[in-house]
């Protein structure tokens, strides 16, 4: 089991800057993979950025160049800056651990104003 616990999010205007957390903890040694999506109302969870243990990272075509995921294995934590936001960002926002199953964080909501 993996348990993930988010913080940061809320309300901001378009153009601003909003930092979200994840700390993970349980069977992490198992994780090889953490991320972070998100899920609109109305529509489908998406892959927001990807990062591995290693480091390497991809990222959704709509949030290139904006927001950098990064991570500290040491605090076994995943991080997600999100720069120039847009009020089509607005969406609840979940940490992922990437292993079989999947584990979820609890969600936390972004809201961007224009």
């Amino acid at each position: 089991q993996v348990q993930l616990v988010e913080s940061g999010g809320g309300l901001v205007q378009a153009g601003g800057s909003l930092s979200l957390s994840c700390a993970a903890s349980g069977s992490i040694f198992s994780i090889n993979a953490m991320g972070w999506y998100r899920q609109a109302p109305g529509k489908q969870r998406e892959l927001v950025a990807r990062i591995t243990r290693g480091g390497s990272t991809n990222y959704a075509d709509s949030v290139k160049g904006r927001f950098t995921i990064s991570r500290d294995n040491a605090k076994n934590t995943v991080y997600l800056q999100m720069n120039s936001l847009k009020p089509e960002d607005t969406a609840v926002y979940y940490c992922a651990a990437l292993g079989f199953p999947i584990y979820w964080g609890q969600g936390t909501q972004v809201t961007v104003s224009s």
